[in-house]
């Protein structure tokens, strides 16, 4: 054989390019962190992937992850670099930590503890603090060698939090309004790559409500403005109108005034289960009219995950439960075993009235499985169960929670499963105007393990569903990686294409498998997070390098920092 040609060539795969045109069979040669040619590659590579039989996909692009503080501690940035993810964007719902005072780093932290469910012990050992300014903080990013690209959004709460320091719950005055806008300016011109803010009630911590959920419209069109005098950005936000209501008074003049996309969590809420296409009909009208305001949606149902070393579960407060809460996991089952006629004639202690109403709606929560399963059948569930064997509800989630010695996992939806089924899902997944998010990487640790919707994508929609229609396997790619980097403007990945960046999954779709959640304690500190690993990724490779082959780490670490504004805009 000749001296190699190329730095890597991938041989025989099924490209599916990203761009939803039929797939194809191809080789791929990548130079320089580049694809320099696909089709036919006669030329040899330094190193060669052999993709008979397999899918060639570009890199995933997750834009919604909460990873701020582990980008500075975990070259990995997992669980999201084990499901083919390659960009993430972080620093999403307004929570983050930059720019920020040394007196105030606490409280950055027991925000992020409250909203996002991190621990706060892993964030205080994780975190070397070594910023101040937001630039800063980009910096210290971008020092530091990764598995995959990171790209980090200005967080409302935390330039509240610098320039208002103990009043960062009050209204701001018009000088520190204009702070604040200098600040999301300067970061911006930094490199990050949007504005994030709450506007949910569902958002606090012991502190009350995210500094900027009481915004008003005044300070956010002020805050966008400076997104604008920026040049790029996308201004992204989570809203308990969902897009609707009081959102439409000042949603376009926000896109307008920032000058791009803005983007809003959009799901199916139990409350008002058709409301979602109101939203949808409302984008529609946005796009037709000039504006970018783009619902983003998830690919499964947002639930909960009860179980024995989770934050929830139906008996947590019952007083027997509490008695044993602090024992190891096979002796606390051990004990409930023995103590089991006792915790069941018990009501709940303490806890607030939502928490206690989300343990008891005994409708929707399902077993979720060694083979983990989001479309659970209406008739699989603890009331269903119950009603068909005579028994209470109750006893139902007591025996379940027991299964897998204690380590068993129950699945409650909170949003997107008002109809039992996924059919409201998918209508909005594939809706032209919306765009995928909500995966949460890095965040709910002790409650929610979203990271693997990638995965999900591929497992259940384009190729396991049978309650309803998949989604083509072309889409359902298109759909995780053109479309969201368009989104925040990265221009160079996204499609598979000569001169694009060289993120590429190479997929065995025939075995590809989700695990169920576990949990694992290997945060700073021993803090306790859930992790799901998936098995056939034959390999993730980012600017070229392989950085996982057959889900283990190759222990190189191209990832960089993904700085708004290098990369052209949406």
């Amino acid at each position: 054989m000749t001296d190699p040609t190329h730095d890597l060539v991938i041989r025989g795969g099924t490209v599916v390019d990203g761009t939803g045109n039929p797939a194809r069979t191809a080789d791929i040669a990548v130079d320089r962190g580049r694809i320099t040619s696909i089709g036919t590659v006669e030329a040899a590579g330094a190193e060669e992937l052999d993709a008979d039989g397999a899918i060639v996909a570009p890199g995933w692009v997750d834009i919604h992850t909460h990873y701020d503080g582990q980008v500075t501690w975990d070259p990995e940035v997992s669980p999201s670099s084990w499901h083919g993810v390659t960009t993430v964007v972080m620093g999403n719902c307004g929570v983050g930590f930059a720019p920020v005072r040394p007196e105030g780093r606490a409280f950055l932290i027991e925000l992020m503890e409250g909203v996002e469910d991190i621990p706060g012990t892993a964030l205080h050992e994780g975190i070397d603090w070594a910023w101040e300014t937001f630039a800063e903080y980009l910096d210290a990013v971008d020092s530091m060698p990764r598995v995959l690209d990171v790209a980090a959004q200005v967080p409302h709460a935390a330039i509240r939090a610098y320039v208002m320091c103990d009043r960062a719950h009050d209204e701001p005055t018009p000088a520190e309004v204009a702070a604040m806008a200098d600040l999301v300016e300067d970061g911006l011109r930094a490199g990050a790559v949007g504005f994030a803010t709450s506007h949910t009630l569902l958002h606090s911590s012991k502190h009350g409500f995210v500094p900027g959920t009481m915004a008003t419209p005044d300070e956010l069109l002020a805050l966008a403005d400076a997104v604008g005098r920026a040049g790029h950005g996308v201004f992204q936000l989570i809203t308990d109108n969902q897009g609707l209501g009081l959102d439409r008074l000042w949603l376009r003049s926000v896109a307008e005034r920032a000058g791009g996309t803005v983007t809003y969590s959009l799901a199916q809420s139990p409350l008002a289960p058709q409301s979602w296409r109101e939203a949808l009909r409302y984008a529609e009208q946005d796009r037709a009219d000039g504006y970018s305001i783009v619902p983003q949606v998830a690919s499964r149902p947002v639930g909960m995950l009860f179980g024995l070393q989770s934050s929830l579960h139906p008996f947590i407060t019952h007083p027997t439960y509490r008695a044993m809460s602090t024992l190891p996991l096979p002796e606390r089952v051990a004990r409930m075993r023995a103590e089991r006629t006792q915790l069941l004639s018990e009501e709940p202690a303490t806890g607030s009235v939502v928490a206690r109403a989300l343990m008891s709606r005994w409708s929707q929560i399902f077993p979720l499985g060694a083979q983990p399963e989001y479309e659970p059948l209406p008739s699989t569930s603890v009331a269903a169960v119950a009603e068909r064997e005579g028994r209470r509800p109750e006893e139902v989630v007591f025996d379940w929670l027991l299964e897998q010695d204690g380590e068993a996992l129950l699945f409650a939806p909170l949003a997107g499963y008002a109809d039992g089924d996924h059919e409201a899902i998918r209508e909005m997944m594939l809706h032209p105007d919306t765009v995928l998010g909500l995966a949460d990487g890095g965040a709910h640790c002790g409650l929610i393990c979203d990271a693997s919707m990638p995965t999900y994508l591929l497992t259940h929609w384009a190729r396991d569903r049978r309650r309803g229609e998949g989604v083509p396997l072309e889409q359902a790619v298109h759909l995780q990686t053109a479309r969201p980097a368009a989104i925040y403007g990265f221009a160079d990945r996204g499609t598979l294409a000569a001169g694009m960046r060289a993120d590429i999954n190479v997929i065995d779709l025939d075995n590809l498998t989700l695990h169920a959640p576990e949990m694992a304690f290997d945060l700073p500190a021993a803090g306790r997070r859930l992790v799901q690993r998936a098995d056939g990724y034959v390999a993730t490779i980012v600017a070229g390098e392989v950085t996982f082959a057959d889900g283990r780490p190759s222990g190189r670490r191209p990832g960089r920092l993904v700085r708004g504004g290098t990369v052209g805009r949406a």
